[in-house]
C-alpha cells in the first residue's frame, strides 16, 4: 500500500473518533470528541441544571463566573483513543464556578445524566474570573456618584465624554478583603483613543457583591493630555499619508490544504484538535505528526495553552501600585478575545471558527470568527543548497516553506495580544506572541524630559503623557508526549574544555554533557545563565542509530522578573521566577497562578506545587515555559503601538531518522494572466 494511502486511512480512522455522531439525543457524551469545547446547547443545559438546583435562592444572586469543559483524565482519554473505534467515550462534564450569596461554588456537572456531581463552597484565598457584565455595571457607577461628578466639573470636562474602566486590586498583605475592583476614568473628547487621556488623580473602588462605590479619592489634578495626534481610525486620518504599501495576493492553484472535521484540523503531515476556553483562549490538543518512514502518526503534544499572563507596572504611587494584572486568571484571555477581520487580521484564504462562552447569567454567548486558520507562505525557505564543487555543474535545490497558522487576538483593556500557533512540515511547533494596542499611560504636568527630576517610572511619549515601564510574562502549559507519555527532561550542557597534551594548535573546544533531571526542583531554570539545550526525550525509544527520540525547546528572548521575590505581586506570580519548570502530569494543575487568581496570595501556584519535588524521570511530565518582554516605552509606541513580536519553538531532535521534508515537493506555482517573472 502506498504511504499516502496508509496516511489517509489512518487519518480517516482518527477522524471517525474525533467526529463521533449518534442518533441518541439523550446522551450528550455521544455527540462530541471528549475534548470539544462546550456547545451553546450544553451551556444552556448547564445553566438549567444549576439554576434549578438553587430554586429556593434569589436567582439574581446567582452568577456564572466560569463555565468550561471538565476534560477527562488523561489516561482515560488515551485509553479510549487507543481503541481506534467508536466505543463509548468518557463521560462529558462541565466545570463551573458560580457566585451565590457572596460565596464561591465549584461545581461539576455531568452532561450525560444532566446532574450535579459535586458542589463545593470554596473557602480559600482569592476570587474567580470577573464577568464582562459585572465589569460593565461597575464602570457605569461613577456617572451618578456626586463626588465624581464634582471632580469632573472641577476639571472642566464634559461628563458625556468621560468613560471608565475596571482594574483588579491585587493583594498587599491584607488579612481580609472584599471582592472589589478599582475604577479609573478617561476622556474621549476629540478622540476615541481614550487610554491616552486619563482623568489622573481620581480613583474609585467598587464592591462587586454590593455593586456600589465604597471608596473614593481625588488627590490631585494635572493638565489633560491633548487629543490632537492620537486618533488611529483610518477614516479620520488626514494627509500626508505614508508609507504606501502595495497589496500582496496569495494564490492556491490546488486549493486549500486544510481539512477540518468538528474541532479536528488536518494539514500536510499534522493532525490536532483545536478548542476554545473562556479563560485560556486557544487550546491545542493531541498534536501528532505523520512519519513517512514509519507510516504512522506519532504524538508530539497532548495539550498546550497559555496558562497565565502577568503584567506588572513599575509605578509605586497610590494611583498605580496595584496595577499588577493577571490577564488570564482575572480577566480571561478567551473572554477578552475579539472577532477577527477577514483580509486584515487574517489573509483572504483563511478559514474561520467561532467560539462560545457562558455569560454571567449562564446563557451562551458567541464570538464570531474567534480563530482563523490559514496556510502561510511568507517567502521563507524550507531548505536549500547550491553546489558548485562538481566540475561542469551548478546544482541548486530550494524548497519554499509553507506552514499552518492558528490565530486568536485577545484585547485585554488597552493591549491587543496576537497569539499564533504555527505548525511546520518539519515537525516544529512555533508559538508567536505579538503585542500591540495602546500604552498604559500616566498623566503628568511635564512637556519635556528636562522637567522630570524624580525617580523615573516611564518614558515621556507626548506632552503630559508618560508611558509607564512594565512587563509582560506569558506562561505556557506544554504537556508534551514525545512519541508517547513516558518522557524525561534532559539538559544538554555545553561545556568548554581545554585541549590536553598539546595534540592540537587549538587551545579549547566545547562539548555536550547530558544530564537527565530527576526531580521538579532540579528542573527549574533561569535561561541565559548557562549554555545548555533543553530536550524532552522518550527514554523508551531510540532512533536506529541509538539516539534518544526528543523535542527541543528553542526559547525566544530571555526575560525573567526583576521584582523582589518578597514583593506581594511577585509572591502571587512566583511562576515567573524561572523560565522553565517541569512537573508530573496532574489534571488539577492547569493554571500556573492558581484557580482563583483575583486577590490570590500565592498559595496555589506552579511554584508551590513544585516544592513537593516530585520525581519526573520516565514519567508523564509537563513542560512550563515563561516567555516575556520588559517594555520600556518609546515615542514610536505612541499613540498606538506597532506590533512587538516574540515567541519560542518546539523542534524535533532525533525524532525522525532523517530530514522529514527531504522528499517534500515544492508547491505548484500560481500564474496570473499577463504576468511573467523576470529572469
Amino acid at each position: 500500500m502506498e504511504a499516502s494511502t496508509l496516511r489517509n486511512t489512518f487519518i480517516f480512522s482518527l477522524l471517525s473518533i474525533f467526529s463521533i455522531s449518534s442518533s441518541t439525543t439523550t446522551s450528550h457524551s455521544h455527540h462530541h470528541h471528549p475534548l470539544d469545547p462546550l456547545t451553546p446547547q450544553e451551556f444552556t443545559l448547564v445553566q438549567t441544571i444549576i439554576t434549578n438546583s438553587y430554586h429556593n435562592s434569589n436567582p439574581n444572586n446567582l452568577t456564572f463566573q466560569y463555565v468550561g469543559l471538565d476534560e477527562p483524565n488523561k489516561p482515560t482519554l488515551l485509553s479510549w483513543l487507543s481503541t481506534l473505534k467508536t466505543t463509548t467515550p468518557p463521560p462529558r462534564r462541565a466545570f463551573v464556578i458560580t457566585r451565590l450569596n457572596k460565596q464561591t461554588h465549584e461545581i461539576t456537572v455531568d452532561l450525560s445524566t444532566s446532574s450535579i456531581i459535586s458542589d463545593h463552597i470554596y473557602s480559600g484565598h482569592g476570587y474567580p474570573l470577573f464577568t464582562l457584565e459585572e465589569q460593565t455595571t461597575a464602570s457605569e457607577l461613577p456617572m451618578t456618584y456626586p463626588p465624581f461628578l464634582e471632580s469632573v466639573k472641577k476639571r472642566g470636562l464634559n461628563l458625556s465624554d468621560v468613560v471608565c474602566s475596571t482594574y483588579s486590586v491585587g493583594w498587599y498583605g491584607e488579612e481580609k478583603s472584599a471582592r472589589v475592583l478599582r475604577i479609573l476614568c478617561f476622556y474621549t473628547e476629540g478622540t476615541v483613543n481614550l487610554y491616552v487621556r486619563p482623568v489622573e488623580g481620581v480613583t474609585l473602588v467598587v464592591d462587586l457583591d454590593e455593586m456600589k462605590i465604597t471608596q473614593y479619592s481625588d488627590r490631585f489634578t494635572v493638565p489633560m493630555a491633548k487629543a490632537g495626534g492620537t486618533e488611529y481610525r483610518a477614516a479620520k486620518q488626514k494627509p500626508p499619508f505614508g508609507p504606501k504599501l502595495k497589496g500582496v495576493a496569495t494564490v492556491q492553484p490546488d486549493g486549500s490544504g486544510i481539512e477540518i472535521a468538528g474541532h479536528t484540523i488536518r494539514w500536510a503531515n499534522w493532525a490536532f484538535h483545536l478548542g476554545f476556553d473562556v479563560r485560556a483562549g486557544p487550546i491545542i490538543s493531541l498534536a501528532s505528526i505523520y512519519d513517512l518512514e514509519k507510516k504512522t502518526f506519532r504524538r508530539v503534544m497532548y495539550r498546550g495553552y497559555i496558562s497565565e499572563m502577568f503584567v506588572p507596572y513599575m509605578e509605586p504611587t497610590e494611583e498605580w501600585y496595584y496595577k499588577t494584572f493577571f490577564d488570564v486568571g482575572e480577566f480571561g484571555f478567551g473572554l477578552s478575545a475579539v472577532s477577527l477581520e477577514p483580509m486584515k487580521d487574517c489573509p483572504a484564504h483563511a478559514v474561520f471558527m467561532d467560539g462560545y462562552y457562558a455569560g454571567q447569567d449562564g446563557k451562551p454567548v458567541k464570538i464570531s470568527n474567534v480563530f482563523c486558520i490559514f496556510e502561510q507562505n511568507a517567502g521563507n525557505v524550507l531548505w536549500r543548497h547550491t553546489e558548485t564543487g562538481i566540475l561542469g555543474e551548478v546544482i541548486r535545490e530550494v524548497r519554499p516553506e509553507v506552514s499552518l497558522v492558528v490565530r486568536m487576538v485577545s484585547t485585554v483593556g488597552n493591549y491587543d495580544y496576537i497569539i499564533d500557533w504555527e505548525f511546520k512540515p518539519t515537525g516544529s511547533i512555533k508559538v508567536g506572541v505579538g503585542l500591540t494596542g495602546i500604552l498604559e499611560v500616566k498623566g503628568v504636568s511635564y512637556t519635556h524630559t528636562d522637567q522630570i527630576k524624580e525617580d523615573g517610572h516611564g518614558t515621556l511619549v507626548a506632552d503630559n503623557t508618560i508611558g509607564v515601564y512594565h512587563d509582560h510574562f506569558l506562561t505556557f502549559h506544554l504537556d508534551l508526549d514525545v512519541d508517547g507519555e513516558t518522557n524525561s527532561f534532559v539538559k544538554h550542557k555545553l561545556e568548554t574544555r581545554r585541549v590536553a597534551n598539546n595534540i592540537s594548535p587549538r587551545k579549547s573546544y566545547w562539548t555536550v554533557v547530558s544530564e537527565t533531571v530527576k526531580t521538579e526542583l532540579d528542573a527549574r531554570i533561569q535561561l541565559g545563565l548557562k549554555q545548555e539545550e533543553l530536550v524532552m526525550v522518550n527514554p523508551k525509544k531510540k532512533t536506529k542509530l541509538g539516539n534518544p527520540i526528543g523535542y527541543r525547546l528553542f526559547p525566544g528572548s530571555t526575560v525573567t522578573s526583576l521584582l523582589l521575590k518578597e514583593d506581594y505581586p511577585q509572591i502571587r506570580a512566583a511562576f515567573t521566577n524561572y523560565n522553565v519548570w517541569v512537573t508530573p502530569y496532574n489534571k488539577s494543575e492547569k493554571w500556573a497562578g492558581g484557580v482563583f487568581v483575583d486577590q490570590s496570595r500565592g498559595d496555589d501556584t506552579l511554584a508551590v506545587w513544585t516544592l513537593r519535588n516530585r520525581k519526573i524521570e520516565n514519567k508523564d511530565i509537563v513542560l512550563w515555559y515563561t516567555m516575556g518582554f520588559h517594555h520600556v516605552p518609546c515615542q514610536e509606541d505612541f499613540p498606538i503601538m506597532s506590533t512587538l513580536s516574540g515567541g519560542f519553538e518546539l523542534r524535533p531532535t532525533n525524532f525522525f531518522e532523517r530530514n522529514p521534508v527531504l522528499k517534500t515537493k515544492a508547491p505548484k506555482i500560481g500564474h496570473w494572466p499577463n504576468c511573467t517573472a523576470k529572469p
